[in-house]
C-alpha cells in the first residue's frame, strides 16, 4: 500500500489528496511515499485553524510562550536521533551532519526562549519636539498573527525552527510548507511538539510543492511570510504575498578570498569543508575561491588535497562527509554546469565522479565570467579557483555577482581585513573562517538578490514582531 504523506492540522485527515507526487530516497532512487499537494483548499483549512488559534491565544502571557518553547526543545532533544536518521534517509545528508543539525535545533529553540524576555518596547523622548513637551510615548512589540513559513530541504530541522521558534516567541501562530524532501521531518516535529503540550493549531504543516507555497504566501490571513530558498522562488512568492511582511534568505554564490599572507593550510581545509561537505547544498557553501597570484599554485595543491581527503559514502555512515544530493535531477544540473564551464575553457583541477545522485568534489580553475559557474549558484560539490593580483581586484571579483549573502577572507593583516569589511558587499563576512560557518546569535541575511530581512535569535524574533506606538497626554 502506498504511503501517503499529507498535511498536519486539525481536520487534515479529511482533506482530499487527489494530487500527489512521489517522494524518492536520494541514496538509491527508491520511492518511499507519495506527497499530497494541499493546494488552495488545504492552505485555506490550515490557515483557518491557525488564525482561530491566534485569536484565542493572542493575549497569552510571555511566560507561557517561553514554556512552549522549552517543551519543544525537550521534545526535540528526546527524538534527536530518530529525526537525524529520517533526514539522512529523505535528504541524503550524512548522518553526522544530521545529528549536529538536530542538536543545533534544540539549542536554537532554547536560545529563543531565553532571548524573548529581553526584547521589549521603549519609552520615546517626545519632548525633543516642542509640541511633545509633557507627553509620554512608548512602543510595544506585537505579533502579526498567522506566519507562513516556507522552508528548504537542506536543513529540515534547523531552517524550520529558525522560523518557527522566533515566530512563536513573538506570539504568532505558524503554518509551515516544507520542501518535499523535508516533509516527513516537518510532520514529525509538528506531532512531537503537539504531544509535548503545544496548543492545537499553533504549528500546522501543509504538504506539497509550488502550488501550495504560492497559496500560503497569497492567503489574506497570512500576515507575514518567511522563506528560505532560491531567488527565483523568492521573487514569485513576494509577488504572491503582496503587501505584507516578507523575510527571505535567497540565493548565493559565496566568494572565499585567500590573501598571500594567510595560513594556506588552514584556509585550504576550512574552504574545502565549506565547499563540499553535505554535497555543497548550503546557501553559504564556498563556490568562488579567489586566491592571490603569488600563492595560487601552492594553495591549489593544498585545496585539492583537502578535498580529495573528504570521504564520499553512504549517508548512514558516520565517517561520510559527502553523500547523495537531494535528487538525481539536482546531480544532473550540477554536472551540466561543470560541462558548461569546461566548454568555456575552464581547467579541471579535481575531476568529479558520479554514482547516481552522489557526486564527488569537483574543482575547476580559470573559469571565465561567461560560464554558469561564475554567474549562478551551483548548490552542489563544486568550487572554482580564480587568481587575483591586488586587494582591489579581489574586491571587484568578489562583488561581481548578483548575490551577497555571506563571504570569507583569509588574511593575517588587520588593515586588509577591515578594507574587506568596508567594501565586500555581503550581509555577513567572516575573517579567517570559511563562508559556511554560521552562529545563530548574529544577524544573518543577504544583500542584493540574496534576500531581505535577518535571521538569528533576537533578530528573527524582532522580524516576526510589529512595532506599535502608544502616545499619552497625562492630563486632558
Amino acid at each position: 500500500m502506498t504511503n501517503i504523506i499529507q498535511s498536519y492540522f486539525p481536520g487534515s485527515e479529511a482533506l482530499p489528496s487527489d494530487t500527489r507526487f512521489n517522494m524518492v530516497r536520494p541514496s538509491d532512487g527508491v520511492v518511499i511515499g507519495q506527497i499530497a499537494e494541499a493546494g488552495v483548499p488545504g492552505v485555506a483549512a490550515a490557515v483557518a485553524s491557525s488564525f482561530a488559534t491566534f485569536q484565542a491565544l493572542r493575549k497569552t502571557p510571555l511566560h507561557t510562550r517561553i514554556q512552549w518553547l522549552r517543551q519543544a526543545a525537550a521534545a526535540l532533544r528526546g527524538e534527536a536521533e530518530a529525526l537525524a536518521q529520517l533526514i539522512a534517509e529523505d535528504v541524503g545528508k550524512p548522518i553526522r551532519a544530521c545529528r549536529f543539525e538536530a542538536q543545533r535545533g534544540v539549542e536554537f529553540i532554547e536560545a529563543c526562549a531565553a532571548a524573548v524576555a529581553q526584547i521589549g518596547g521603549e519609552v520615546l523622548p517626545l519632548d525633543a519636539a516642542a509640541t511633545g513637551t509633557g507627553l509620554i510615548g512608548m512602543t510595544r512589540h506585537l505579533p502579526y498573527g498567522v506566519v507562513g513559513a516556507i522552508t528548504p530541504f537542506n536543513a529540515p530541522i534547523n531552517l524550520l525552527v529558525q522560523k518557527l521558534a522566533p515566530a512563536v516567541a513573538a506570539g504568532n501562530t505558524v503554518v509551515v510548507k516544507p520542501a518535499p524532501a523535508g516533509t516527513r521531518t516537518a510532520l514529525k516535529l509538528a506531532a512531537l511538539f503537539r504531544a509535548a503540550g503545544w496548543p492545537e493549531g499553533l504549528f500546522n504543516v501543509v504538504t506539497g510543492d509550488k502550488e501550495t507555497a504560492l497559496a500560503l504566501a497569497a492567503h489574506p490571513d497570512v500576515r507575514a511570510v518567511s522563506f528560505t530558498g532560491g531567488t527565483q522562488g523568492g521573487e514569485a512568492l513576494a509577488r504572491a504575498a503582496g503587501a505584507k511582511k516578507f523575510v527571505a534568505e535567497l540565493g548565493s554564490n559565496a566568494a572565499n578570498i585567500v590573501l598571500a599572507d594567510a595560513n594556506l593550510t588552514v584556509a585550504a581545509k576550512k574552504i574545502a569543508s565549506a565547499a563540499f561537505e553535505a554535497s555543497g547544498q548550503q546557501c553559504i557553501s564556498a563556490q568562488r575561491v579567489l586566491v592571490q597570484e603569488s600563492v595560487f599554485e601552492a594553495f591549489t595543491a593544498q585545496f585539492a588535497a583537502a578535498a580529495a581527503a573528504l570521504k564520499v559514502g553512504k549517508p548512514e555512515d558516520p565517517a561520510t562527509d559527502i553523500a547523495a544530493m537531494v535528487s538525481s535531477q539536482a546531480a544532473d544540473r550540477v554536472m551540466a554546469m561543470i560541462a558548461d564551464a569546461k566548454q568555456h575553457g575552464a581547467v579541471t583541477v579535481l575531476e568529479p565522479s558520479r554514482d547516481g545522485a552522489t557526486i564527488s568534489p569537483a574543482i575547476l580553475s580559470l573559469v571565465p565570467k561567461a560560464a554558469r559557474l561564475w554567474r549562478e549558484e551551483v548548490f552542489g560539490p563544486v568550487a572554482i579557483l580564480v587568481p587575483f593580483k591586488t586587494v582591489e581586484e579581489a574586491i571587484a571579483l568578489a562583488n561581481d555577482s548578483p548575490f551577497g549573502l555571506q563571504g570569507a577572507v583569509f588574511t593575517s593583516n588587520l588593515a586588509t581585513a577591515l578594507q574587506f569589511a568596508d567594501d565586500f558587499d555581503v550581509g555577513s563576512l567572516w575573517i579567517n573562517e570559511a563562508s559556511r560557518f554560521r552562529l545563530d546569535m548574529y544577524p544573518f541575511g543577504g544583500v542584493k538578490q540574496s534576500g531581505v530581512g535577518r535571521e538569528g535569535v533576537r533578530y528573527a524574533i524582532e522580524e516576526m514582531s510589529q512595532i506599535k506606538f502608544i502616545g499619552i497626554r497625562p492630563t486632558a
